[in-house]
């Protein structure tokens, strides 16, 4: 009867992180980052190579794996990309119960359950990992990275910790901010080497090593300038405008993170309050070294020898996830998803470290109450009440009409059939590309994030950016027979991401309108639910 609790428990917990992952696929809202993601994945699968052809601001690894899946993304639009990146990051989630499950001696089916349903069954960290974004893919390779870690003490560590830095190298490429994590478990493979397989962390070191020489090293050999603009110019550009917005965003980064992922807060404070409550510590404190020091050395070494890798690998999980958050927390815009890619990582190192302080008898009744809170905390959560509604005027909730995914289809259908078999599409809004398979002319591939104003030219024309005397000539003389700007098109200035002025605004879109005419407008549309015009050329 027990292993029925165990075996629906864990059917339960898998199934509700499907539902949460298609219930984002399908009703979650739309983010501009998925536009420019896709597209430049199809670029790299046409051929064209990254930074050096297009701009990019993030690492070359989700442009190189999702290029692999065009066919789908063809077929299915923002729909297939969300497709992916949500298979991703459910084998995220699968990796964090495998991790937790290697970090402990004991209890391992205990603390793989309890790391999933951290993670899977979270509705704001499905949210993040179904759209089309860097954090599942990351999250994907930090977790596998560690677990095939987890293996350096075994016979064929050397091996493990080989594949372990290649993998980590790859959340590196994915996005920048998980490189901490190579030289952290770099570091603690040589503190540890004593109890790992002889020369893991000169193996872990190669393997990390050639994956960045491979992945990043080939991009500053063939366009080095491009190359750390996109890594590091971009985002070191980026101003929050002022000391009280810098703390007002840093504060907010710690209080979103806390509501996101409340059940994981709770539990590390529970985690602190239990620490000195071990039932095999307080037995060593009971002997005291006073009255029976041979006794309790002998406890004390039968302690250790049953975990000698688990508990310092435990800690490791903790430095890490502590060191990429200080990364996240360090940046300019410390946006709270950001932590998307280190959570369940987090989660294993949180289910390793708590469940030891449970008793037995209390061990499934405990998860299925944990299952339970994560279900109602994914209820209460302002990310589900999205999936319907799109804002709030006075008292009356403005209910959604269709999803935003189902608008965006419509769109691309009705451009699609205005294009007439032509390539050509003007837009900003890069997800409308991606559904009706045309381009956007040469600069424009980022987005609203492709507008630099104070640019000089030959340097714009370098990055593969656009100024503003380049934007007015695109609009001016771009041959798209059609044209589609929503709220996001013509209103950002990069890189710090501030609304243009007003007679900008004007000068771009008198621009615009000297050769398209506004033959209808979508209300509600793409990220913000804002209105998209669509231009016919004079």
């Amino acid at each position: 009867m027990k292993r029925g609790w165990w075996i629906s428990l864990t059917i339960m917990a898998v199934v509700l992180s499907l539902l949460l992952s298609a219930a984002n696929l399908f009703l979650g809202n739309l983010n501009q980052d998925e536009g420019w993601y896709l597209y430049a994945a199809r670029l790299v699968s046409e051929g064209r190579v990254l930074y050096r052809d297009f701009m990019f601001t993030q690492g070359p690894a989700l442009p190189a794996v999702y290029g692999i899946f065009t066919p789908v993304i063809h077929l299915l639009g923002v729909a297939g990309g969300r497709l992916i990146t949500a298979l991703f990051g459910l084998a995220a989630a699968g990796c964090a119960a495998w991790l937790a499950a290697r970090a402990v001696s004991t209890r391992r089916h205990a603390a793989a359950l309890c790391a999933f349903i951290l993670t899977g069954v979270n509705v704001y960290q499905s949210y993040f990992s179904t759209i089309v974004k860097t954090y599942a893919l990351c999250a994907f390779f930090i977790t596998a990275g560690f677990a095939v870690l987890s293996y350096a003490a075994a016979r064929r560590g050397i091996v493990a910790a080989f594949f372990s830095g290649i993998l980590l190298a790859l959340a590196a490429c994915t996005r920048l901010s998980a490189g901490i994590l190579l030289p952290v478990a770099g570091i603690w493979l040589i503190l540890n080497r004593r109890k790992i397989a002889a020369g893991s962390w000169a193996a872990f070191g190669s393997g990390g090593g050639l994956m960045l020489l491979a992945g990043l090293g080939i991009f500053f050999l063939l366009a080095p300038e491009n190359t750390h603009f996109a890594l590091f110019g971009y985002h070191a550009g980026r101003s929050p405008g002022g000391l009280m917005p810098l703390l007002a965003l840093k504060a907010g980064f710690i209080s979103r993170f806390v509501q996101a992922y409340f059940v994981f807060a709770g539990g590390v404070m529970l985690t602190f309050f239990f620490q000195n409550q071990s039932p095999r510590r307080r037995e060593l404190e009971k002997l005291g070294a006073n009255q029976m020091p041979r006794v309790t050395d002998m406890i004390k070494q039968a302690y250790q020898k049953e975990t000698p890798f688990t508990h310092s690998f435990i800690s490791l999980l903790w430095i890490s996830g502590a060191a990429v958050t200080l990364v996240h927390f360090a940046a300019p815009f410390p946006y709270d998803d950001y932590q998307v890619i280190i959570f369940p990582l987090l989660a294993a190192a949180l289910a390793a470290t708590l469940l030891p302080f449970c008793p037995e008898k209390y061990l499934l009744r405990t998860l299925a109450l944990l299952l339970l809170v994560n279900a109602a905390a994914a209820c209460s959560s302002p990310v589900n009440q999205e999936w319907l509604v799109s804002g709030r005027d006075r008292i009356w909730w403005k209910f959604k009409e269709t999803p935003d995914l189902i608008t965006l289809r419509r769109a691309g259908n009705q451009l699609r059939e205005k294009l007439a078999g032509t390539q050509l599409l003007l837009t900003q809004d890069i997800y409308l590309a991606v559904e009706t398979g045309a381009t956007v002319p040469h600069g424009m591939e980022m987005g609203p994030f492709c507008y630099y104003p104070e640019l000089p030219r030959r340097r714009a024309e370098k990055l593969n950016l656009l100024n503003t005397e380049m934007l007015i000539e695109i609009l001016l003389e771009a041959a798209a027979p059609v044209a589609a700007f929503s709220g996001y098109g013509l209103s950002i200035a990069s890189p710090e991401i501030a609304e243009l002025p007003p007679e900008i605004r004007r000068t771009l879109q008198v621009a615009l309108e000297v050769n398209y005419d506004t033959v209808e407008e979508i209300e509600n549309f793409g990220q913000a639910h804002t209105t998209l015009k669509i231009y016919e050329r004079k």
